[in-house]
């Protein structure tokens, strides 16, 4: 082709419109363009590649970015190039390394924290404010409510707190305190780290030492008066630790500790104190009184050696409390001879734990008011759930509405009253009448509510509450349960071998035959004889040696005939009797007698008639029980702090129950409980009376209201050694003291007073429930029948019905009652005046081991007879001071 016909070549980058795609690229991709283009014509048919594409230029830039700078870079690497204040998220990193902040931005950050909270820390410690012992710890009144919502009294700490000078307050006592709590007080700054570290590594190895705490620590918490565990309580603890160390003399804080610490007792302060457990004056104290009063510190509910045992009748009992209090007072004397605060001379002269006084009661707690006071408190200390302790309920300001109604208390107080001044005549029979004491309580069956006790005649006098747990075995009152039980579970048969006997049983009825033959030879249920530790058989005896024949249970309850009960005990299972005892309302504790041996059936244990009256309640109730309890409510600074609830349980079958209940009818219709039959009202209830006559009890109901009535004859002097319960023969001018006579009494006089004006209610019929068993060698007049069905398939169809309530069978002739049936014959529960092992009697040396003994007189099988052996199960364990859990345990 000709060369003047040929084109000129045509611009590379595409004319005016890639002109105008590269004005508005980046300046890096125009430079790149414009470094493509500005090549000679010739080379766009080089073998090189050209560099004018869109592509290209992106491929440029980004190659520029990558190596971070200069003009290829762009924008944005011109940008990461700028150094930022806070480098987050990191520039130059990609993925997750940019987002994982560098060394230098957590350690700044780590350092502008602690800054602030040194900030924080510091203005916090300006600003609080050493406690003021006089304004912030002194205590206020608490106020106790009737169930009407009444006031009944008002008590509190104030009335036991008197401060003293440092001065006053002996070295000995300071010398205890330091070695005991706080060895660096005279040196450290309020705060001790290696003290808190030694109490962990203690505490850890289980040892015995002194707290992590400075006694400036404690001085402040005690003074602050709250003791809830907060982070904010921590906080502010902390830094007016810090201040009180830096700030306030050494002498002053020792001073205010003592002085605001609580001792137990309603003592708050060391002069108080001093006053309360010795008598004397915080200045006249010895080292050995010194280092006791630092025992308290460590928590008085658990070192005071009177015990606490109605809040728990084990960890806190008088022995348990006493071995503590004593392990530690040793500890502190000797930690001061390491101390060098007290001669090793001066140690030596104290070998045994100082005497204390026993406890005191308030003016104003006269009567039976300090009773129901402390089971209020004592009720409300175990149940609450806020952990309210003793120490904060002492410093006051709380109002404990209670249970206690008071017309039903003065009843029967008034009831009590008119026996003692009646059949009690300590200057005519000095040795038969002197210590003769009663314990009572009254609960509502629908609720458990305790509506009155009966604790003794002054609670300022008199310190044991006889309404709670005091050692007195029950007796005959607790064959009530046995009968439950063996409707329950049934009796075991003999036939078919022992393994195959225990798997059958056979529920039975009120009607049920059992041989009630004085010195009866107790057997196993497969009709093996039974036999004590020693190797010797047990023979039973009823009371009197009465032998009355084959008879009926109903008949045996209303008689109180010993030995069918415990052959039946027997045949069900002494474990199943036990099961029953509880779930109807008594606590296994250490008043719960051994469950292994036949008296247990006949009233070995020894619960409290708080517990005894809520246990027969869940009679009253068709088998609901409902746990006794003495507060409503509790109210601090107008808030509730505790509220009581309803918790109802189904303790058997209301069959059951209703049977049981119609059969105690009888007793008090026919048998030996007519002197507590009740003028136009149904009532039930059961007599009962312990070997050697040590106790008589009559418990018993109506629909509305459940009451139990103990007596007994027991030193009321605390201080003194080895208390033993003495025998009631001769006293009141009876021959014997029985359920039926005083305790009787009692209970009609009181439940008539107590009941006026409220409707009379009939008890539930009861429906047809067992079989009619014939047991413990009874001949049956027929063939025996065919084993009966398992105990869950005679549930539902019980038979065969009981007689009807009201044509009862008639009482022994032997059983005629003069006035108020006193001179009845009845059992003595527990008891045998038979032959040799009798186990539970009036026999020789073997009968009190048989009977079970053992401390606390829980287990003891009481005794008379004509060797020492025989009281030594009686009284073993009934030495010292008597007391129990709450209501018997609880």
């Amino acid at each position: 082709m000709s060369e003047h016909r040929r084109k000129a070549p045509q611009p590379q980058g595409g004319g005016r419109a890639a002109a105008r795609r590269a004005a508005q690229q980046p300046a890096g991709r125009r430079e790149s363009s414009r470094r493509a283009t500005s090549a000679s014509p010739s080379d766009a048919h080089d073998d090189e590649p050209s560099y004018g594409g869109r592509a290209e230029a992106r491929r440029a830039a980004q190659r520029g970015r990558r190596r971070g700078g200069g003009d290829t870079a762009g924008p944005e690497g011109r940008r990461s190039g700028k150094k930022k204040l806070i480098d987050y998220p990191r520039a130059g990193k990609h993925g997750v390394r940019r987002w994982v902040p560098s060394w230098k931005l957590v350690s700044g950050l780590c350092l502008g924290f602690l800054g602030l909270m040194m900030g924080a820390a510091g203005l916090a410690y300006a600003l609080v404010v050493p406690p003021q012992v006089k304004d912030n710890a002194t205590a206020q009144n608490n106020v106790y409510y009737w169930a009407d919502d009444t006031q009944m009294v008002a008590t509190g700490g104030s009335v036991n707190r008197q401060e003293i000078s440092y001065a006053q307050i002996p070295a000995a006592m300071r010398n205890a305190v330091i070695s005991a709590e706080n060895k660096s007080f005279d040196d450290d700054k309020g705060i001790d780290p290696m003290g808190i570290a030694r109490a962990f590594w203690n505490m850890a190895k289980g040892g015995d030492t002194q707290g992590g705490s400075t006694i400036t620590q404690q001085y402040v918490k005690n003074s602050m008066l709250s003791q809830e565990q907060t982070i904010s309580r921590k906080f502010k603890e902390l830094f007016i630790t810090l201040k009180v160390g830096k700030t306030v003399p050494k002498e002053e804080v020792m001073a205010g500790y003592l002085n605001v610490s609580y001792y137990g007792r309603g003592a708050s302060g060391l002069q108080a104190a001093a006053r309360t457990y010795f008598g004397k004056d915080a200045v006249d104290l010895d080292p050995s009184e010194c280092a006791f009063l630092a025992t308290l510190l460590k928590g008085p509910s658990y070192y005071d050696p009177a015990g606490h045992p109605e809040i728990n009748p084990v960890s806190m009992s008088q022995k348990a409390n006493t071995e503590r209090a004593t392990k530690r007072w040793k500890w502190i004397l000797d930690e001061e001879v390491k101390d060098n605060r007290l001669s090793a001379t001066e140690r030596e002269k104290y070998t045994t734990l100082p005497e204390t006084k026993e406890p005191k009661k308030d003016a104003e707690l006269s009567g039976q008011t300090g009773y129901l006071v402390d089971l209020a408190t004592d009720y409300f200390l175990a149940h609450n759930k806020e952990g309210i302790t003793e120490q904060q309920l002492a410093q006051g300001g709380y109002e404990i509405h209670t249970t206690f109604e008071k017309k039903k208390v003065k009843e029967l107080e008034t009831a009590v009253k008119r026996v003692y001044k009646e059949k009690i005549d300590v200057k005519k029979r000095p040795d038969l009448d002197s210590h003769v004491q009663f314990g009572g309580a009254s609960v509502d069956t629908k609720t458990g509510a305790i509506l009155a006790t009966y604790g003794g005649q002054d609670a300022t006098k008199h310190y044991t509450n006889n309404a709670d747990t005091t050692g007195a075995q029950v007796g005959s009152t607790f064959k009530p349960f046995v009968l439950a039980a063996g409707m329950e579970y049934g009796v075991r048969n003999a036939g078919g071998g022992r393994e195959q006997g225990a798997s059958e049983r056979t529920p039975v009825s009120p009607e049920s035959i059992y041989n009630g033959n004085n010195k009866l030879e107790i057997k196993e249920y497969d009709g093996t004889v039974w036999k004590n530790d020693d190797g010797n058989p047990w023979f039973q005896t009823n009371d009197g040696d009465h032998d009355h024949g084959d008879i009926t249970l109903r008949e045996a309850m209303e008689q109180s005939a010993n030995s069918p009960f415990v052959q039946l005990g027997m045949d069900v299972g002494t474990d199943k009797v036990k099961q029953v005892a509880i779930a109807s309302g008594l606590r296994d504790d250490n008043y719960m007698a051994d469950a292994t041996v036949p008296s247990y059936s006949i009233g070995t244990s020894s619960p409290s008639a708080i517990r005894m009256a809520g246990a027969y309640a869940t009679f009253a109730t068709s088998g609901k029980q409902n746990e006794p309890f003495s507060v409503t409510e509790v109210k601090h600074k107008g808030e509730t702090v505790y509220r009581h609830e309803k918790a109802t349980k189904t303790a058997m079958d209301s069959a059951i129950a209703d049977n049981v209940t119609d059969v105690l009818k009888s007793v008090v219709e026919h048998g030996t409980g007519q002197p507590a039959k009740l003028e136009g009202r149904e009532a039930a209830g059961k007599t009962g009376t312990t070997d050697g006559n040590l106790s008589a009890w009559f418990v018993g109901y109506t629909p509305q209201l459940s009451t139990a009535v103990s007596m007994f004859r027991l030193d009321d002097d605390e201080a003194t050694k080895d208390r033993k319960f003495e025998k009631m023969f001769g006293t009141g001018g009876e021959a014997k003291i029985h359920g039926n006579s005083f305790p009787a009494q009692i209970w009609h006089d009181y439940m008539t007073g107590a009941l006026k004006g409220e409707k009379a209610v009939s008890f539930p019929k009861p429906e047809p429930w067992g079989k009619e068993v014939w047991g413990g060698g009874a001949v049956s007049p027929s063939p025996t029948p065919s084993p009966d069905p398992s105990e869950s398939e005679t549930s539902e169809s019980p038979e065969p019905p009981p007689p009807s309530p009201s044509s009862p069978a008639p009482p022994s002739p032997s059983n005629s009652c003069g006035m108020w049936g006193w001179d009845c014959n009845e059992d003595d529960g527990g008891t045998n005046s038979g032959n040799d092992n009798a186990g539970t009697t009036d026999g020789n040396a073997n009968s009190g081991s048989d009977a079970g003994a053992s401390d606390g007189g829980a287990d003891a099988g009481t005794s008379e007879g004509t060797a020492e052996g025989a009281n030594s199960g009686a009284n073993s364990g009934n030495t010292g001071r008597p007391g129990g859990g709450l209501f018997g345990g609880g």
